[in-house]
Parts: C-alpha cells; sequence; structure tokens
C-alpha cells in the first residue's frame, strides 16, 4: 500500500510539474560570475591597462570588474509569447537582472539560439541598463523576448563594485510570466578555458565600447556647461527635486548658479510673467498647467508627479474613497465617526488659492463638479478654540500644510508623495484602495496625480543656463533625480503625449 501510494504521489508531482506548471516555464541560469582582471591579463596581457585610456580624469576607474553571462531560455513545453510577460502593456519591459553591489558598465547580447529573436532585442525594444542608486543595485533591462520551446539568448555583462566586501552577491532575474512560472535551471556542462578566453574579450571590447560612450557623453556635458545664474520659482511641492536636480547639476558645472524663491505655482507664472521677459535666467515650476491667465509663458513638461492625502496620526482610517473625500472638503461630514473613525471633528486643511497642488486636487478629485466656497479660518486659531463642528483652515506652501495636518487633531490634507513620505506627524492614506506608486499612477488606478511643468517667457535661447538645466532634467542625469522622488520622466512615458492632466 506504502509503494502504490509513492508511485502516486510521483505520477502526480510528474504530471504537475511537467504537464501542468511546466507547460510554460521560463528558465535562467547564471553560467558565469567570475572576476575578469586576472582571466584578461592571463589570456590577453595588456588588455587592461588599454581600458583605461589616457585623456585626464575623463576616463573611469576601472577596477574590481567582473564578468557575467546569464542564459534566459523556454525551459517549458509551451511557447512564451510577448503578452505571457505579467507586465503593463505600454511596459516593454519584461525582465530585469538585478547585481546587488555592482553597476553595470557594458553589456551585450553575445548569443541566439534563432536569429529571429534578435528582433526583439534591438535598440528601443526596451532592452538597456540603468543603476539604483540609492540600493545600490545594477539592473539590466530586458523587453518581453517571445520564446519557442528551447529558445534562448544569452546576455554578458561586464560589472564593476560599488560596496560590500567578500564575494558579490548573485544576480537575481525578476520576472513574471501569466499562467507560467519561472525557475533557476542547471547546465550540465562547463566553459572551457577558449570559451572563458573568448567571453572575457568580448566582455573587453564591451567595456572599451563603454569608456568611449562615457567619454562621449563626458564631452557632451561639458559642452552642456552653461555659466550664469538662474533663479526657479514657482511649486513648493516640487521643490525638493528641483533643488536636487540643480546641486547634481553644479557637480559637473560649477560655473552655473541657482537661487531658489519657492512659494507657490500661480506667484511664480506671475513672476515670470512680469520679469521674464528679455530675462532667460527666470523659471517657474508648476503642478499643472498655467491655464490661460499667462499667454506669453511657454511650457514643457518634466513629470508626472503622485499626490497623497495625509492625515493627523490620531485618525485610524487607511483608506477613504473619493466620494468620502469629496464629502469631507464640501462640508458634508462633521465628525470622523460618519466614516467609521475616531468621534474626532473634522479638521480640513487646503492650500491656499494659487496653489498647483489646490489646482491639483480639485481636478483630479472633484473633476468638473466644483467645491463649495466654506468659510476658513488659520490653522492656529481652530487648534485654540476647538469648534464642535467641521472646521476648514489654508497653508500657503508644502512645509506649512504639512505642519498643520500634524499639529491638529482630526485634520486632513494632502501634499506630493515624496515630501508626505519623508515628513513625521502625518499618516499617508490610501484612495478607493490604491497607493500613490508609479505604477498604480501609469495605470490610472490612483486618481491623485498630476504633471509637472517648467515654464519661460517665451522660448529659452539654446545656449541659455536655463536651456541646458532643462535639458538635464528630461534628458541626462536629471531624470533620475526626479524618479528617485518618485516621479516618473515624461521622456520615459511609452507614449510621451499622455503626460499632460487631462489624459
Amino acid at each position: 500500500m506504502l509503494g502504490i501510494t509513492a508511485i502516486a504521489v510521483s505520477l502526480m508531482a510528474f504530471f504537475w510539474e511537467f504537464l501542468l506548471v511546466g507547460r510554460k516555464r521560463l528558465g535562467y541560469r547564471v553560467q558565469m560570475d567570475t572576476p575578469v582582471t586576472g582571466e584578461i591579463e592571463s589570456v590577453f596581457p595588456g588588455v587592461l591597462p588599454q581600458l583605461r585610456p589616457d585623456g585626464g580624469a575623463a576616463a573611469p576607474d576601472l577596477h574590481d570588474l567582473s564578468v557575467v553571462l546569464v542564459r534566459i531560455e523556454n525551459s517549458g513545453r509551451s511557447n512564451i509569447d510577448a503578452s505571457d510577460y505579467a507586465a503593463p502593456d505600454h511596459d516593454p519591459v519584461g525582465l530585469h537582472i538585478h547585481f546587488p553591489d555592482r553597476r553595470v558598465i557594458g553589456m551585450a547580447v553575445n548569443e541566439l539560439s534563432d536569429d529571429a529573436l534578435g528582433d526583439s532585442l534591438r535598440p528601443g525594444s526596451g532592452i538597456g541598463a540603468r543603476e539604483d542608486g540609492p540600493h545600490r543595485v545594477g539592473i539590466i533591462d530586458l523587453p518581453k523576448v517571445p520564446l519557442n520551446r528551447k529558445d534562448h539568448y544569452k546576455i554578458l555583462a561586464i560589472l564593476q563594485r560599488t560596496g560590500g566586501t567578500g564575494d558579490a552577491p548573485a544576480p537575481a532575474v525578476r520576472v513574471k510570466i501569466k499562467g507560467g512560472r519561472v525557475a533557476e535551471t542547471t547546465s550540465n556542462t562547463g566553459l572551457s578555458r577558449r570559451v572563458l578566453a573568448l567571453i572575457c574579450f568580448l566582455a573587453a571590447v564591451v567595456t572599451v565600447q563603454f569608456v568611449m560612450a562615457l567619454n562621449t557623453d563626458t564631452t557632451r556635458a561639458e559642452t552642456d556647461c552653461v555659466a550664469g545664474t538662474l533663479t526657479l520659482v514657482g511649486s513648493t511641492a516640487f521643490e525638493p527635486a528641483v533643488r536636487e536636480a540643480a546641486n547634481s547639476y553644479r557637480k559637473h558645472c560649477e560655473q552655473a548658479n541657482f537661487t531658489f524663491e519657492f512659494d507657490g505655482s500661480e506667484r511664480g507664472l506671475a513672476r515670470v510673467d512680469a520679469d521674464g521677459k528679455g530675462d532667460p535666467g527666470l523659471l517657474a515650476v508648476t503642478d499643472g498647467s498655467k491655464g490661460s491667465g499667462f499667454p506669453n509663458l511657454k511650457p514643457r513638461t518634466l513629470a508626472l508627479s503622485a499626490f497623497t492625502m495625509i492625515v493627523h496620526p490620531g485618525i485610524t482610517l487607511p483608506d477613504l474613497s473619493v466620494q468620502q473625500l469629496r464629502d469631507l472638503y464640501a462640508g458634508r461630514v462633521a465628525n470622523w465617526s460618519q466614516l467609521g473613525g475616531p468621534d474626532q471633528a473634522v479638521r480640513v486643511v487646503h492650500r491656499s488659492l494659487g496653489s498647483g497642488s489646490r489646482d491639483a486636487f480639485r481636478a483630479r478629485i472633484f473633476g468638473d463638479e466644483q467645491p463649495p466656497a466654506l468659510p476658513t479660518d488659520l490653522c492656529r486659531h481652530i487648534a485654540q478654540q476647538n469648534p464642535p463642528g467641521p472646521a476648514f483652515c489654508e497653508a500657503a506652501v508644502t512645509k506649512d500644510m504639512l505642519k498643520a495636518v500634524a499639529e491638529l487633531p482630526g485634520a486632513i490634507g494632502y501634499s506630493e508623495y515624496s515630501d508626505a513620505a519623508k515628513a513625521s506627524g502625518v499618516k499617508t492614506i490610501t484612495l478607493g484602495g490604491h497607493g500613490a506608486t508609479r505604477e498604480e499612477v501609469l495605470a490610472r488606478a490612483y486618481p491623485f496625480w498630476s504633471v509637472e511643468y517648467a515654464y519661460s517667457y517665451g522660448e529659452l535661447p539654446a545656449d541659455s543656463l536655463a536651456a541646458a538645466f532643462l535639458r538635464y532634467l528630461t534628458d541626462k542625469a536629471g531624470k533620475d533625480v526626479l524618479r528617485s522622488y518618485g516621479n516618473t520622466p515624461c521622456g520615459e512615458l511609452s507614449d510621451p503625449t499622455s503626460c499632460t492632466p487631462g489624459r
């Protein structure tokens, strides 16, 4: 009886693995992960010095290098189509390879089981390399490559150590297959010294190409370095990201000087409209478009920005529906207990009129419905008098909003998500079960977002600091700064024209 049970279990496991789950399976294996220095020096003497060409500080210091070869394959019994990758339809990327404590300085596709696979791995298909700086992780993005049974391709990467000691952490493949599974496979054969030497030589070639590209990019960056002074005004919600981007720009362009006078979107627009004619050294950054009141101002889209609702820590509700939020800001809810929260009078905090954050809130939450004009008081007066019914107050800038909600029991307000996430004394809440994440905003599942704009008075001279800084924000490393604050640069959307508040 025991033997029959064992056979039955084995048969069930076989049918489950190979006929059900195993029918659609994407496999991967790391075929090589080894320091590259010794191999190249022993097989190709003198190659490494050539990877450090003379030319000054622009050439990178190539040390602690390693070469990795990763095989991606269809190890199941069914074909894998592009639609089988569990990623948004508008995102061409279907698979990510993570390299903790290392960054990718060169990569190449060096083997295809079928030449037709190359059509899915061309430049612009989604293939690329980037770095998650805060977590010190190098990332290779790979497109949704259709794979027939037994199809495979290999990715060769040369990496540089960025942190940690001892052996580098193993690469990790991040991918999901609809109706299937992802599994690490094993190889029955090793790599000969001749093949290893060839791969190391290919890695050297990739590195040389990287050095050449880096020198070209450095030259381009130096060419885009413009001396002068740029005054940035406008949105206090977007101020931290812009400040950090400006500081980053100055690291490669010390002749550039920035001054910051952020005191609200509308005030920033009015400042540029009044003083910007003939002065390319003045830019306004706003949450949303300028409307019809400033016909002389020229817009440039920067990024999608997520906003979030915040409440005083004493409010225990983790989520509100959009309708509940409308009721709160329309004065139809007097006590949080009406929504299932604590017995606490409601204190509604709005941004002042003219604030881009307030305009974004009205447009995204109320839509065509105009919220009623309600009498307001100073937030500190409400805290002192503690009226029994609902009360309303306004905050001029983001830091005032965060402070008011933190100090006023029963308060609810809003701010850009990155500011709220870093603030102490407030809680963020979700809307309709959706959080203020990049993925939820791009899927349009989360309702409270806006588009960040930069405005100048008319067209900017191409050789002005303002034009160079905008190119830095939209086409160069400034995009990484915006992304680190939870924003999505407009140029990275599958359809950049969708980077408008009405879409």
